[in-house]
């Protein structure tokens, strides 16, 4: 048999490295992923994770077309402090969070951004906020955590309950309030009070036992997390609307084709509207059930006293806002990028109409 030319043989030789490479570009996306490690919200928001998000990951592969292996469970099952949250992401110690962005927001004040103390205290003023503030958002987390935004949602107007008689918001002066971001806290010191950082699973015992006389939370979460078995007032006084997300580690998103981006991008995206239905939809109930008034239809029903919203209760929120918690925020946040309130004054400032100079 005759011998190949040495020329032939290297021009075939490179054909077939020239494919190999081309098979190995960053174009090309190998099988998507088979396994989803998920940290979910706390159990005890039971109409959050038990009616929402739980069987929306039971259900993703069959939105996703595709087998993948879902394993999920609530951060407090797992063990998981909500604040650490940014940082098991970037680690890809889960591939998915359920983040609650006031507490993680201590890694990075830019994220509190979206959701200041006093801001945005309704959800339609919350709405315009949060969809102003979703592309910085999500750029910034993903330069300095590797992670992007899958969703971001309210639990709804952040109200308080407390263990002690009060008749309107300056009677808090001198309590111990449960608070879970730095503005929040700023707001409660302006009030008088002493603020205690506890996540949510920690403050019903915290209630129970006067580590806090008040806390904060929506109507539907301290009623879903029986709050007003440890509480005697209520003053749906609102002062945010508590934004979480749903974040899933970049490199683990960069792993799935581009039609199945665009099918989790979708997916998502309907579990976000539900969260936000449900804010706008469950908390009138939620009040109701905590004083034992009608209708209650979806909560438990409690006999807690409540406590009528003034104008000058509003006003005292409104006040502080300015003289405290935007000044705070921009100290903190400048300091870690000096541009963080031109981004602010540009995006939530603009949709909100406040300004920080």
């Amino acid at each position: 048999m005759p011998s190949r030319p040495a020329n032939s043989f290297l021009r075939s030789v490179g054909a077939a490295l020239a494919l190999a490479i081309a098979g190995f570009s960053p174009q090309s996306h190998a099988a998507d992923p088979t396994t989803m490690r998920i940290a979910g919200n706390f159990s005890s928001n039971t109409k959050h994770v038990d009616e929402i998000e739980k069987p929306f990951f039971i259900a993703l592969p069959k939105l996703m077309g595709a087998p993948i292996t879902i394993n999920y469970n609530p951060m407090d099952v797992v063990n998981v402090q909500a604040a650490d949250a940014l940082r098991l992401l970037r680690s890809g110690t889960f591939d998915v969070m359920s983040v609650q962005i006031g507490m993680a927001s201590r890694d990075d004040p830019f994220f509190e951004g979206v959701d200041l103390i006093g801001v945005s205290t309704n959800m339609k003023d919350l709405r315009k906020a949060v969809d102003a503030y979703r592309e910085v958002f999500d750029q910034r987390l993903q330069k300095r955590f590797n992670a992007k935004v899958l969703t971001l949602w309210p639990f709804g107007p952040q109200v308080f309950y407390c263990n002690k008689p009060i008749k309107t918001i300056d009677d808090v002066k001198g309590m111990k309030i449960r608070s879970f971001t730095p503005s929040m806290a700023e707001l409660i010191k302006t009030l008088g009070a002493t603020p205690v950082t506890l996540q949510f699973s920690e403050v019903y015992p915290a209630l129970q036992r006067g580590v806090a006389d008040c806390g904060v939370t929506s109507p539907t979460s301290g009623n879903s997390g029986k709050w007003p078995e440890v509480t005697t007032h209520f003053l749906p006084l609102s002062v945010s609307g508590s934004v979480q997300g749903h974040f899933m580690n970049l490199d683990y998103w960069n792993k799935f084709s581009p039609d199945a981006q665009k099918k989790l991008l979708a997916g998502f995206k309907q579990m976000e509207d539900r969260m936000w239905d449900l804010a706008d939809t469950s908390n009138d109930d939620a009040m109701n059930c905590n004083v034992g008034a009608e209708p209650c239809t979806k909560g438990t029903k409690f006999k807690m006293t409540m406590v009528p919203v003034t104008p000058a209760d509003a006003a005292k929120v409104k006040a502080a806002v300015t003289s405290s918690v935007l000044p705070l925020w921009k100290a903190s946040c400048n300091k870690v990028d000096p541009k963080c309130t031109e981004v602010w004054n540009a995006t939530v400032g603009k949709a909100r109409g406040f300004d920080i100079k």
